[in-house]
């Protein structure tokens, strides 16, 4: 049988109408994002992506068509980067397409090189058949993690994400991590193109399979039902931490006239009446909320002390300048004398946000405030401060990077997140940003203490649950106490090999399918 006139009727051989079927595919796969959660569509978006690469007539037709339909996807699970633009509008707002679609079309390139590979394997087949499913799986494995790393990464939207409003689905990414779980949901919603172009009287077997593979969704809910359900949120009893979100919009908080503003409508916020736990013993603000850059003998500090509790601290974010004149985006930890405690630099920055790469032959400035670069920090550590548990200090999208979050030479007791998602209005960026902070607790088995300064603001537990949060563009506090850490996971110990190894091991599968086939096992 040949593979492109077996195609016609189901996926047209017309080369223009195939890319932008590609596309609508990609573009479709977004709704199953957070905050949307419309996860059916991946079975038409996923199957046909498989589907249309099989068909595909030749490996230039499949890397193209996979380039197209990671514009779809990426274009539209990006589209929030844009609102950066608008903030300073005048200047930056003829950018904003640019970016976007820039953005989409260079990780469309992961996408494209996985299409290279799965078409590969799957031409040599007049049929889909399960080798294709474990293939897929595999290549969409290896694209989200060559993704995670190539060029500084940006592993932002695993396809693990369609879960974040489920718990139950998720914690399966205490043993394979996130890129595991993004395998597993690839897997199964890829399955029913083993049914797409076959006579019904040959619909049996295959339906089985696609069948046998949906199988999973209920057998990791069961599982993670388990897992919730036995578990009981345990806290630390003389703890109570007050997360302050003061909701600036991020036009107005570096303007000079209110600038200390700002600040003393925090300091109110951090002072007012305890709730019924009692009162905070550890007062948190988000990143860069102390709108000043901070010189080594800065007097800032010490006016912040009238608001850390009694042999408490304050914990706020805020840009530094060191004695070499190199600048950081800071992490600062203050005791009740305003001494500074202990200083965490952001040691993944943000491209055009915090620096510019290829500054010397790039004429453009970053978005963010002063237009020297920012110095990245020396990496994850974990700070002690007496009275408080140790933490695990990220900053902004630090939160994204699977296994690269706390030292694994010092686990700390909990994970903090300063960030401002300020920059992307009320778009569905920052509840995406959320969801990567619910997939990092649950890796860890850490809770994650997420303070933004236009939200969300949440304590989530080790299993992912949201237990406090202060809404999107609310302004608010949140009193809570401080869940415990479970014992190290099976991520925490050995990362993101597990995911891998199953990730090579579809690939593999795909590779030698024909032997499998033979042996009567595909």
């Amino acid at each position: 049988m040949n593979r492109e006139a077996g195609a016609v009727g189901v996926f047209p051989t017309n080369h223009w109408y195939r890319k932008m079927l590609a596309v609508v595919l990609g573009a479709l796969a977004v709704a199953a994002l957070p905050p949307f959660y419309v996860f059916p569509v991946l079975w038409i978006s996923l199957s046909g992506l498989l589907y249309l690469n099989w068909s595909a007539p030749s490996l230039r037709s499949a890397a193209l068509e996979g380039w197209f339909f990671g514009l779809g996807w990426f274009g539209g699970g990006f589209y929030w980067i844009g609102h950066a633009f608008l903030v300073d509008a005048e200047r930056y707002a003829a950018l904003m397409p640019v970016a976007v679609l820039g953005m989409a079309a260079g990780m469309g390139l992961y996408t494209a090189l996985g299409a290279c590979v799965l078409h590969a394997i799957a031409r040599r087949y007049d049929k889909l058949h399960l080798v294709h499913i474990a293939a897929f799986a595999g290549t969409w494995t290896l694209c989200e993690w060559l993704r995670s790393w190539m060029l500084t990464g940006f592993p932002w939207n695993p396809l693990a994400s369609v879960w974040g409003n489920l718990p139950e689905m998720m914690q399966s990414v205490a043993w394979i991590g996130a890129l595991g779980l993004s395998l597993l949901t690839a897997a199964v919603f890829a399955a029913p193109a083993l049914l797409i172009g076959r006579p019904r009287a040959a619909l049996k077997k295959p339906a089985l399979q696609v069948l046998a593979i949906c199988v999973m969704l209920p057998l990791l809910w069961a599982g993670g039902m388990w897992r919730v359900d036995v578990a009981s949120l345990v806290t630390h009893e003389d703890i109570v931490l007050r997360l302050v979100q003061p909701a600036i919009p991020q036009k107005l908080k570096w303007q000079s006239d209110l600038r200390r503003q700002h600040v003393i409508r925090q300091m109110a916020m951090s002072k007012r009446t305890p709730g019924p736990l009692g009162p905070p013993t550890h007062v948190i603000w988000a990143e860069t909320n102390v709108p000043f850059v901070l010189e080594p003998d800065s007097p800032i500090p010490s006016s912040l002390a009238a608001v850390v509790p009694p042999g408490g601290a304050l914990i706020f974010g805020a840009p530094r300048r060191d004695q070499q004149g190199r600048a950081f985006n800071s992490l600062f930890v203050i005791d009740q004398d305003g001494k500074v405690a202990d200083i965490f630099d952001k040691y993944h920055l943000v491209p055009f946000g915090e620096y510019v790469p290829f500054r010397s032959i790039l004429p453009v400035n970053k978005l963010t405030e002063g237009r020297g670069d920012f110095s990245a920090g020396p990496g994850p550590r974990t700070q002690h401060f007496a009275g408080l548990p140790s933490f695990g200090a990220i900053i902004c999208y630090e939160v994204i990077f699977a296994g690269n979050v706390v030292d694994p030479n010092d686990r700390p007791s909990w994970i903090l997140n300063l960030t401002n998602d300020g920059w992307f209005g009320p778009s569905t960026g920052p509840r995406q940003h959320l969801v990567q902070a619910k997939l990092r607790a649950i890796e860890e088995g850490l809770p994650v203490v997420r303070v933004a300064n236009t939200g969300i603001s949440a304590v989530i537990d080790p299993y992912g649950r949201v237990r406090n949060s202060i809404g999107l563009d609310e302004q608010g506090i949140i009193d809570a106490p401080l869940p415990l850490p479970l014992a190290a996971t099976v991520f925490a110990d050995y990362g993101q090999s597990t995911s891998l190894l199953l990730a090579l091991l579809g690939i593999l599968v795909g590779v030698f399918g024909r032997r499998l086939r033979v042996a009567g096992v595909a």
